[in-house]
């Protein structure tokens, strides 16, 4: 009895062109991460991870077991690591003792742009309800706005499981385009004058920060936002007890070790498991078209948010205080890149124009503006949904 060519290589015989475009996407990621350097401790990942789960009957999702057909590798740590909260949790402890608080300290004036730059993630669940998507889908689209690829990771892991996919896509892919994307909608709603506003009133960077006050600083913001949204409480408590165990003091070989050792470690698992989810019959529809476009509308509306909120306050400002409005696009959570393509941009107009602080201050705002956006989100949605 003869084999047939589907039993002898079934991979190939079930080969589509769906399959194709999913192994194109997985090859265009590896290229943005390896030639382009854009997130590539993320991209890579989640581009070979595409390679693997787009092969017909990949042994990477399933396999066939004693008992039928059982989870793959990847599948496993998508039940454990996603659908558990467990990855982006950890990857919030990681960047909570990257971030250091000092600068938003001495400017605490411009925490209000990291509120301002979040105008993106609720404009874009607006227009996804016009589009047809439920509330929960809506909102885990919207955070793509946040510019923070852990919070739309745990946003959608709780809302739009069907969605992780495409939009994780969308979030990294847009974090990663932030010196392409932010430009030209900075110049278009800046003039040039504006642009060569000089910050000096908020160029005291020597200004001492208490150790107490960074200390406590995610003690409280965990209490506040604990006793306002419980629900939020996992998202912004583990950002604030890595910053904690920056700050505390007494636990520097922990905190290298987040910032390092358990940054990269978690971030591999985290893009090569959502990669499980980027399958062809998941990925290759109008959906994933429909996400990528509004997510881009989400960055779009958080720069133009960010900038406006600095120029309708320098209405108010004497002449001198002005704000440069460059630094409201620094709101968004793509940290410290916005920071330094608003800086640069000064710098182009003006060589003396020195923006890098206010506009890293601005940054870390939204580093905070970004997780209370996702706490909202998460304790909101499901009293309207």
């Amino acid at each position: 009895m003869g084999i047939e060519f589907s039993q002898l290589f079934p991979a190939i015989a079930g080969f589509t062109w769906q399959h194709f475009v999913m192994i194109a996407v997985g090859g265009i990621l590896i290229y943005l991460a390896i030639a382009k350097e854009y997130e590539p401790t993320l991209l890579l990942p989640m581009g070979f991870g595409a390679i693997l789960v787009n092969i017909p009957w990949s042994s990477a999702l399933e396999i066939a077991g004693a008992h039928g057909i059982e989870p793959g590798v990847l599948q496993v740590f998508f039940n454990a690591g996603i659908m558990t909260e467990i990855f982006p949790l950890l990857i919030f402890i990681a960047i909570g003792a990257m971030i250091d608080f000092s600068p938003l300290f001495r400017n605490p004036f411009l925490l209000i742009f990291g509120a301002a730059a979040q105008f993106g993630i609720f404009a874009t669940l607006i227009l996804a309800t016009l589009l047809g998507y439920d509330l929960k889908e809506a909102a885990s689209i919207g955070i793509i706005g946040a510019a923070d690829g852990p919070t739309s990771i745990f946003v959608s892991s709780l809302f739009a499981k069907n969605l992780m996919g495409p939009i994780s896509v969308a979030a990294y892919s847009y974090m990663a385009l932030v010196p392409i994307i932010q430009p030209p909608i900075i110049k278009a709603l800046t003039s040039q004058s504006e642009r060569k506003i000089r910050m000096n009133q908020f160029g005291d960077n020597n200004k001492k920060v208490s150790k107490v006050a960074l200390i406590l600083f995610p003690i409280t913001v965990t209490i506040i936002a604990g006793l306002i949204a419980p629900v939020s409480l996992a998202l912004i408590g583990f950002l604030m007890f890595g910053n904690l165990i920056r700050e505390c003091g007494v636990l520097n070989k922990l905190s290298l070790a987040a910032q390092n050792e358990l940054a990269s470690l978690v971030t591999i698992l985290l893009g090569i498991t959502i990669a499980s989810t980027m399958t062809a019959e998941r990925f290759v529809t109008i959906d994933t078209v429909k996400i990528i476009g509004l997510g881009l509308i989400a960055f779009v509306f958080d720069t133009f948010g960010g900038v406006m909120c600095a120029k309708l306050i320098n209405v108010f400002m004497p002449k001198g205080k002005k704000i440069n409005p460059m630094i409201g696009a620094c709101g968004i959570s793509a940290f410290p890149m916005s920071a330094r393509v608003v800086h640069s941009m000064g710098q182009k107009e003006d060589k003396q124009n020195f923006l890098l602080m206010p506009a890293i201050s601005v940054n870390v705002g939204g580093q905070i503006g970004s997780v209370v956006a996702g706490g909202l989100i998460l304790a909101l949605i499901p009293l309207f949904a």
